[in-house]
């Protein structure tokens, strides 16, 4: 498995919006300014994020993005799986239903599925709240 820049990009975002969350709607150009990225990538990033009611847009003059709940309400587990599609090491655990034809009798699945759920807890289990407070989130968990 390996997290694309769109992912990566995507925590960076909100965990920026939480540092600076002062009730007032923050430009996509300082969110970039900030962070090193590119305000055209972070548009494609923040549509995605925005869509699905991670974020809240306002156009125009004081307009930008805000995070449409609390920063302990977002899990990173969430966030990339938005971006990414899919934390799944294989193929067949993309979906709902495993459709291979030989997962019945698949020696290797079990350990497969083993590391899907490893990952998808440990992601599920780092809110951007615990990202934007980086000092006590690296006491509290091993990295």
């Amino acid at each position: 498995m390996k997290i694309s820049t769109k992912g990566r990009y995507a925590i960076r975002l909100m965990i920026d919006l939480a540092e600076h969350n002062n009730g007032e709607f923050i430009t996509l150009m300082d969110i970039a300014e900030r962070q090193e990225i590119s305000e055209k990538y972070l548009e494609s990033i923040v549509s995605i994020l925005s869509k699905n009611n991670l974020l809240v847009s306002l156009r125009g003059k004081g307009g930008g993005y805000k995070l449409a709940r609390d920063p302990e309400d977002y899990t990173v587990g969430s966030i990339l799986r938005l971006t990414e599609g899919s934390l799944a090491p294989v193929s067949c655990l993309e979906g709902e239903v495993n459709n291979c034809d030989r997962a019945s009798y698949c020696q290797t699945l079990q350990m497969w599925e083993g590391l899907s759920k490893l990952v998808n807890d440990y992601f599920d289990g780092i809110t951007i709240a615990d990202l934007a407070k980086k000092d006590e989130y690296i006491d509290n968990y091993v990295i």
